[in-house]
């Protein structure tokens, strides 16, 4: 048999507007069985869920690993899309809760297996610990907004300037959008979007997993262009237009602005429409189709106004690293936090349960 493919998404980010959770679309409505582990920091979550996609993986199921963009060893979440089957972090800050208890939904909680006398030894060190990572979260929130402040000015001075060709850039669009779609058959299911995010803003700083979820695509058009030459309004726009056309679509949102979509995925296409951007510019590969969305600006632009953009920029990187940091020391201290359960955790009953677990996975699967 052979062994299950895989990709890495984020279900949820650390944005200007604070945590963002896109959590309702690990899995479809009609999933057949949604497992939500509860339990605190270091009892073994991840782990679990880990060891569980592993031994689907091996059994030739494709996997979805949705990874933790607070940690980065760490998962949110596991979907096996063949199975309908989801098993979901129901911690904070993405607190999940059953919808369709018993029928659908089914809790785990970790927390049966830990010897809670050893671990209120330690109360007044967790509380205190658990108040710094709020702290810290809540100032690298405060940066994550200053750096798409000041994004949002390098974005404004092509329209400012009058350098941004709005008749070029909606011809662009037409043209990119019948390039796409002609020929190709209007479906009549129900069109359906999901969110999610490829990147993520992370204690080790920007994080991609595009490269998982498009590399095997049939398809991908590249959007290269500078910050606000219209690049997200056009993966916007193709998105409305396979909607329109009753096609199944992943919307792959933004890590610092969740309002605005970076990369789309076709389903029905089989195709990618990548927004190449820094931190995570994409390369071209043999067969991609690159468009330049800079065709749309007028090269005549003062140099006052590009001293402006300049001093911008660096002011949003300048927030984008003082945010990581914050981030990066929450992490830490969330280490020390677990350092406090793991040692009053009974792995050994939580591996039992764990294979029981798989088990009734793979009685769902016959």
């Amino acid at each position: 048999m052979n062994r299950g493919k895989s990709i890495k998404v984020f279900p949820g980010g650390n944005t200007a507007c604070g945590f963002h959770s896109f959590y309702n679309h690990i899995i479809d409505k009609d999933a057949a069985h949604i497992f939500i582990l509860k339990g605190g920091p270091g009892v073994g979550k991840s782990t679990f869920m880990r060891k569980i996609a592993e031994a689907l993986l091996e059994r030739g199921y494709d996997l979805e690993f949705h990874c933790c963009s607070s940690d980065n060893g760490s998962l949110d979440g596991i979907c096996a899309p063949a199975l309908r089957v989801a098993m979901l972090d129901g911690t904070a800050p993405h607190v999940v809760d059953p919808k369709n208890p018993g029928a659908v939904d089914a809790i785990i909680n970790l927390g049966d297996h830990w010897d809670e006398r050893g671990i209120r030894g330690n109360k007044k060190e967790i509380l205190s610990l658990n108040q710094e990572i709020g702290r810290l979260f809540k100032h690298a929130y405060s940066y994550l907004s200053a750096a798409k402040l000041f994004l949002d000015v390098v974005e404004s001075y092509y329209t400012e300037s009058g350098a941004f060709k709005l008749g070029a850039f909606n011809r662009l669009v037409i043209d990119l959008t019948h390039e796409i779609f002609a020929g190709k058959p209007m479906l009549n299911d129900c069109p359906r979007v999901r969110s999610l995010f490829a990147t993520a803003i992370s204690p080790d700083g920007p994080v991609s997993h595009l490269e998982t979820v498009v590399s095997r695509l049939k398809k991908r058009y590249i959007i290269e262009g500078d910050d606000g030459t219209g690049k997200t309004i056009l993966v916007r726009r193709l998105m409305e237009a396979a909607l329109a056309r009753g096609y199944r679509v992943t919307a792959f949102h933004c890590a610092l602005n969740p309002d605005h979509i970076d990369h789309l995925v076709i389903h029905d296409l089989d195709l990618a429409v990548i927004n190449s951007i820094e931190p995570h510019v994409y390369r071209p590969r043999d067969g991609d189709r690159t468009i330049d969305t800079m065709t749309c600006v007028d090269p005549v632009i003062t140099e006052a106004f590009l001293a402006e953009k300049g001093a911008s920029r660096g002011m949003y990187r300048q927030c984008m690293e003082q945010a990581i940091a914050f981030i990066g020391r929450a992490k830490r201290v969330h280490d020390e936090i677990e350092g406090y359960y793991i040692p009053f955790m009974d792995f050994e009953a939580i591996n039992a349960r764990r294979e029981k677990t798989l088990s009734k996975i793979l009685e769902l699967a016959e």
